[in-house]
């Protein structure tokens, strides 16, 4: 039986670190393979074009992602810890960024969002979809809570795409200050979006 090959893989992890630290139009095939260690007849074998690739990253990253917001957000108690607890999600992925490569990457979908806003109309639009998701989550514990008595009557809609917008913002300050620290406000910030009380 012959040797399976993880010659794909490979590049996904090489394309996805390579898209974290450094700017998407700054990168070209060539350099993912060779951080990969495979030819770059084998590329594109697997994938048609760096935008393709980029696609299928930002799909297993949210992938990953949504898996855990969802998790916490469906979980127990009020909602105001959930919130909490997603918050420090954030907190930890960016301290992970930085104690492994040295630099806060941010968020991936930021990052490609603030550099294909104007063109590349399938990331963008796979982006805005992903943004649109995590504002739905939100929006709906939002409103379920209310239902519950937990919190006051709000925006449901807009509260919870303040509060996408600040975990999003928040992160572009702790990549540019390449300090997780920045985002220590972020919780507090949150809760008078809520008009609830930390507990």
């Amino acid at each position: 039986m012959g040797r399976t090959s993880d010659a794909r893989e490979r590049i996904l992890a090489a394309a996805t670190d390579l898209f974290s630290r450094r700017s998407y139009g700054s990168i070209g095939v060539a350099e993912i393979c060779a951080q990969a260690g495979t030819p770059k007849g084998s590329f594109y074998h697997f994938f048609e074009s760096k935008q393709a690739l980029a696609l299928e990253i930002i799909d297993l990253q949210w992938n990953s992602q949504r898996g855990r917001w969802q998790r916490i957000l469906d979980g127990d108690g009020p909602l105001v810890h959930r919130l909490k607890d997603l918050f420090a999600f954030t907190v930890e992925m960016q301290t992970a960024s930085l104690n492994d490569a040295g630099v806060v990457s941010g968020c991936l979908f930021g990052n490609l969002s603030l550099e294909l806003s104007t063109g590349d109309d399938p990331m963008r639009q796979k982006l805005r979809a992903i943004f649109d998701e995590q504002v739905e989550l939100i929006r709906r514990s939002i409103e379920a809570a209310q239902a519950l008595g937990e919190l006051t009557t709000i925006d449901a809609p807009g509260a919870a795409k303040s509060i996408v917008a600040q975990i999003e913002g928040t992160v572009l300050f702790a990549k540019l200050f390449n300090d997780p620290g920045q985002l220590d406000q972020l919780w507090a910030n949150s809760l008078r979006l809520l008009q609830v009380a930390d507990s």
